[in-house]
């Protein structure tokens, strides 16, 4: 056997392994892994799917593969105080410009993710997915405010009901918020972190969504 043809076989060999070990990798865990690791944003793909399990999986894995090794940057102290300044203006302009307040808010989780070392916020759809293996207990408060800032400004947009769709967006939003600032560096997985949690501030209006505060 020449020595060429041992190199080809040697290099396919090393190829179908490395090509092994990935899908191996992308199916860490397996299903019950998977669930485990994504919690409701698990459920949520699978609805999405329309209860296909496989397909659902099969994304969850592609998005373990493509950003399970990523390492956030964690934030210096400045960093936490301004981005926790920012949020807290926002929220307090709520019950006079909530949509102003929303878009604000939604600016400030992308700008917050990318700092802690995230795709860009002009690359939405790939930072969501990157949010959802790091973040997963909390990525869908982010899509949520995302939606209510990016809807079309109607007649009913000031409505009790927009209002109140909107204000809950942003209760949604705060636990990712919090778990950005707060989380430490190099942790993957889902997060736990409660609202309000080392961040500063309140919300303009009862936690209590059946008990809004009056202006």
């Amino acid at each position: 056997m020449s020595t060429g043809l041992i190199i080809a076989i040697v290099i396919v060999a090393a190829v179908v392994v490395v090509a092994a070990l990935l899908a191996a990798r992308s199916r860490r865990g397996g299903p019950h892994g998977l669930k485990q690791r994504f919690g409701p944003e698990y459920e949520r793909v699978v609805a999405q799917h329309e209860g296909d399990t496989k397909a659902a999986e099969q994304e969850l894995a592609e998005r373990v593969q493509r950003h399970g090794d990523m390492r956030e940057r964690p934030l210096e102290e400045t960093e936490r105080e301004r981005y926790t300044a920012r949020w807290t203006s926002a929220q307090e302009h709520f019950v006079d410009s909530p949509r102003e307040s929303v878009t604000e808010i939604d600016r400030l989780l992308a700008e917050v993710a990318a700092a802690r070392g995230f795709p860009a916020g002009a690359e939405y759809d790939d930072q969501v997915a990157a949010l959802s293996v790091h973040h997963a207990d909390h990525v869908d408060g982010y899509r949520r405010i995302h939606r209510a800032a990016q809807a079309p400004v109607s007649a009913d947009q000031q409505s009790q009901a927009a209002t109140e769709e909107m204000r809950e967006a942003v209760l949604e939003a705060r636990s990712l918020f919090d778990d950005l600032v707060t989380s430490s560096a190099g942790a993957s997985g889902r997060h736990h972190a409660g609202v309000g949690a080392d961040t500063g501030g309140h919300l303009p209006w009862s936690a209590d969504r059946s008990r809004p505060k009056e202006s």
